[in-house]
């Protein structure tokens, strides 16, 4: 029996209702987690969770889960940071919501959450046995998204998505400031502004638009030379703003530095006034054509470094973008930055010869936009993969 989803937005409960996407059989606990001690510490030896890591049961707690009450050691935060916003294929999440790990995972059914949990943490925090009944049921409403706050030792915080965003602004090794993730229900669908590059088929096949559309939830312009703050105005709010360079080898009117800086002069136009709690992200994608020089002054303007995004078949890069952005988890380590002698095989490379087609750029990023999904309404369940 399916369970409806509880509205309450003074608890600030999130609505994200989760059934079971494995089937694979739980693996033995693994001795160096040691999380058996957990309930131990807790129940027997009246041990407060908040001293103890929740993820691996170490007792060096450096700082508190943002999630769940519990603590969290130096090695579990880095995990977590590093993974609370990678996103697979499939459009779910893929790591543990707990502890970021996990090789087997429960994964929410409703079309509005994207969470998943790993048997292990299910096992030892709310109760052994638990991640096969919650294998056994047809629907599933994850521990962030129950009516009640507690499940064995897994204790939902109060207002969680504030203390995750105090969290990723403590912890997080970053000038740029996250944004507190938004509830379902107060979710509304996400206004682009696309530069030079359109992504509205990308967008598109995330579930962000719908096919057809009102005009307005996407502009996409090809030559902002005329473009002065008071257009902009106009047009906004945005929550998102997409720029990129040309296409490496493709003849352009202006030189590749050119695009940088438009973008950067629109997006001072179109962000929110400072103090503003309204989400508002944003994405320039150099596709290899920019001048070391100019990607040191991108980084200076836009105040984040960049990262590669690669297009990876067998051992061979047949593509690669640097991308900054500040949408979450952009920043991860698995985007890889190319040595200097793969980025001038690429630069040398005839692209004509490749077969099949490398992929452009906005392909190479779209897995990128999927965080978008904690803070914007999207219309489509399912990925499409015919892009």
């Amino acid at each position: 029996t399916a369970t409806a989803a509880v509205l309450d937005p003074e608890a600030e409960h999130s609505t994200d209702i989760i059934p079971v996407g494995s089937s694979e059989q739980s693996s033995p606990p693994s001795p160096r987690l040691r999380r058996d001690l957990i309930v131990y510490e807790v129940k027997v030896n009246q041990r407060d969770i908040e001293d103890m890591c929740i993820c691996c049961g170490s007792f060096r707690v450096h700082t508190r889960h943002p999630l769940f009450e519990g603590g969290m050691c130096t090695p579990c935060k880095d995990k977590f940071l590093e993974c609370l916003f990678l996103y697979d294929e499939d459009g779910y999440l893929s790591y543990c919501s707990i502890c970021c790990a996990g090789e087997t995972l429960l994964i929410c059914e409703n079309p509005d959450c994207t969470r998943c949990y790993c048997f292990e943490c299910i096992d030892s925090l709310v109760g052994p046995g638990t991640s096969g009944k919650v294998q056994a049921m047809s629907n599933w409403v994850c521990f962030l998204c129950l009516p009640f706050p507690r499940s064995g030792l897994l204790q939902r915080r109060k207002k969680w998505r504030g203390w995750l965003k105090a969290f990723c602004d403590r912890e997080a090794e970053s000038p740029l400031e996250m944004y507190k993730t938004v509830p379902m229900w107060k979710r509304e669908p996400i206004r682009v502004l696309s530069l030079f590059g359109d992504i509205k088929k990308e967008l598109m096949s995330l579930g962000f638009l719908e096919h057809g559309s009102e005009p307005g939830k996407l502009k996409h312009l090809d030559d902002v030379t005329n473009v002065v703050r008071r257009d902009v105005e106009v047009w906004v709010p945005f929550d998102l703003a997409y720029g990129s360079t040309p296409l490496l080898g493709h003849a352009c009117s202006q030189p590749p530095a050119w695009y940088l800086f438009q973008f950067h002069r629109i997006l001072r136009y179109a962000r929110p006034r400072p103090g503003s709690p309204q989400p508002f992200f944003w994405m320039f994608v150099d596709n290899l054509v920019l001048t070391q020089d100019d990607r040191v002054v991108a980084t200076r303007f836009l105040e984040t470094d960049p990262v590669t995004i690669q297009d990876v078949h067998g051992s061979t890069i047949r593509n690669a973008v640097h991308v900054w952005s500040n949408i979450p988890a952009v920043k991860s380590s698995r985007h890889s930055a190319l040595d200097p002698q793969e980025e001038l095989s690429l630069l040398a490379q005839d692209r004509q010869r490749a077969k099949p087609p490398t992929q452009g750029p906005a392909m190479l990023v779209k897995n990128c936009f999927l965080p978008l999904r904690e803070y914007f309404k999207y219309f489509s369940t399912e990925l499409t993969s015919s892009l």
